[in-house]
Parts: C-alpha cells; sequence; structure tokens
C-alpha cells in the first residue's frame, strides 16, 4: 500500500487546496498550500501569494501539500516564510507537513528538514505532524504547548526516536510513530519505543500510536505486559504486521484497564485470534487481513 488520498478533513476542518494564484473561501477552512511538478513560482511565493489572500491571524491550521521536487528539497522556504511571520500567526494551533500522495513523491523519498527552529519560533503550537523522514532533522527540544507529535515514515532512524525521548514535552497526549520497514530506513528495536515512552511518561498520553511497524508483535508483547496501558484510550498498532503472537498478548494481558480502542488494522492474524480479540471489553478494529508471502509479512506503507 502507499498513500494514494489527499487529508480532506483535518482538525475537525474541511481541507481546501490553495494553489499560487488562488483565492481565499468562507468558512472555518484547513488551507493545503500545493505545488505542481517544476512549478514556475518559488517555494517563497507560494507562501506570500497565500498570505495576499488570507490573513495570517486567521489560520488556526495549515497543511503543506506537495510542494516542487520533494524528492529533491525539502520545505524549507514554506517553513522559514512561516517562522518570517511568526509575529502575524499567534493563532496558528496545527501544522501538517507532507500531506502528499504517491503520484506527488513516495513518501521514503519526501525530503525533509530540520524542524527545532519552527518549533522554537512557535512556542504555541499544539500539533505537528511530519509526513516522511529523509533528510529529516530533530535535535532534543522544550515545548511546553505541543499537544499532539505525529511522524509518518516508511523507515524511522532511531536518531528521531531517541531525540524525542530527549525531548520536555509536559502537554503530550498523541504521540505516533510509523516505523516503517529497515530496507527504508527503520533501525529500531523494543529497546528504543521502552526507553521512548519511559522518558515520556506513557501515563499522561491519551493516544499511542506504533503504526506501520515490522517489529508489531515484539510491540505488542511489550505494551500488554506494562501496567500504564489501560491508562490509554486508544492503542494503535495499525498498519504494520501483528499475527497470533501481539494477538495472544493483548488477549492475555492483565493490564488493558480502562483502553477504549485498540486498532489493529492491516494484520495477519487468524481468525481463531480475531474472535479472541473481538471478546475484549474494548473495540478492537481488524480491518485489511493480509495473508503472509511465503512466510513474510510486509508493513502497509515502506516504499
Amino acid at each position: 500500500m502507499t498513500i494514494g488520498e489527499y487529508t480532506q478533513v483535518y482538525r475537525g476542518k474541511k481541507v481546501v487546496d490553495f494553489k499560487m494564484g488562488g483565492s481565499a473561501v468562507a468558512g472555518d477552512v484547513a488551507y493545503r498550500l500545493m505545488q505542481e511538478y517544476d512549478s514556475d513560482e518559488s517555494q517563497e511565493e507560494l507562501l506570500a501569494n497565500f498570505f495576499e489572500r488570507v490573513d495570517p491571524k486567521s489560520v488556526e491550521v495549515l497543511i503543506i501539500g506537495a510542494w516542487d521536487e520533494a524528492s529533491g528539497e525539502g520545505p524549507q522556504g514554506l517553513i522559514d516564510g512561516l517562522i518570517a511571520r511568526r509575529a502575524e500567526l499567534g493563532n496558528l494551533k496545527a501544522l501538517f507537513v507532507g500531506d502528499m500522495t504517491y503520484e506527488d513523491c513516495e513518501m521514503s523519498w519526501i525530503n525533509q528538514i530540520s524542524y527545532n527552529p519552527l518549533l522554537e519560533a512557535f512556542p504555541g503550537l499544539e500539533s505537528l505532524r511530519i509526513r516522511g523522514t529523509s533528510e529529516l532533522e530533530l535535535q532534543p527540544f522544550t515545548h511546553a504547548s505541543l499537544q499532539e507529535l505525529a511522524i509518518e515514515s516508511g523507515g524511522l532512524p532511531n536518531e528521531i526516536v531517541i531525540a524525542i525521548a530527549n525531548s520536555t514535552l509536559p502537554a503530550l497526549r498523541h504521540l505516533e510513530l510509523w516505523l516503517g520497514d529497515d530496507g527504508y530506513g527503520f533501525d529500531g528495536d523494543v529497546a528504543v519505543y521502552q526507553r521512548l515512552l519511559s522518558a515520556i511518561g506513557p501515563e499522561r498520553l491519551q493516544y499511542l500510536g506504533l503504526r506501520n511497524a515490522m517489529i508489531s508483535d515484539e510491540l505488542a508483547v511489550w505494551l500488554a505486559g506494562e501496567p500504564w496501558l489501560g491508562s490509554l484510550q486508544t492503542l494503535d498498532l495499525s498498519l504494520g504486521t501483528i499475527g497470533d503472537v501481539g494477538a495472544q498478548a493483548l488477549c492475555e494481558s492483565q493490564n488493558l484497564g480502562g483502553l477504549q480502542r485498540i486498532d489493529l488494522s492491516h494484520h495477519f492474524i487468524s481468525e481463531e485470534w480475531q474472535k479472541k480479540l473481538q471478546a475484549l471489553p474494548c473495540t478492537v478494529v481488524l480491518d485489511d487481513p493480509e495473508e503472509e508471502d511465503d512466510g513474510d509479512r510486509y508493513v502497509a506503507v515502506s516504499e
């Protein structure tokens, strides 16, 4: 599977595309800035054109979609432009960078940048979602307002996970990481994620997503034994390779507590263990069952 659709609703707002020469629309919407491949305008010119049409003070949620040659350069001009206007963007609460499909750029090819300057410039930002980890840089940071951090990847490098573990994020409630495949940059193991959760204090999370993981069974076995598991509202292990080993661990866990939802979509679980999961006292999502390919399992999104 690849990413074949753009986000239609984000943070409760209908998403509207804005391209060079576009116009503002009526209503409370989330704009998605878009460039065509080999566009004539620069990233800076697109952003300037957007703010000529849309009052920066009105922007609460912003999406950066495809930018020109995303596999060759990151969104530096767009991010630098937002930082330059930070005094006017005091109401910006949520930013999603990289909302593009495989037709724009495969996720593993999306070039990213360092996000520490952005996080420092916007201390009131509550949500940051990044798609793609090629050239992504993140150093440990302190941010008092960030409630949601999501990084979508076909292969998440350990250095990004360690940077998050060493950050200070007192407001964090939603942590979503797409681990991916070791053929596309994933170089972690369960111990790395144990360190991460121990460092950030998992008891305060409402949502934990360790998605698109080639080690889903190992993650499920570990998580099933954690006493804080039941303090979550949602555990999301979707898009990965979970099978009967992980399913059994979750079914036999004594730590589900107040857990309301477990998402295991895109799984390799037998019908027997699917039935047992569905008998748990919480909602278990088991969409998109998969079959092994000569004994091999694959994450949903790698390339």
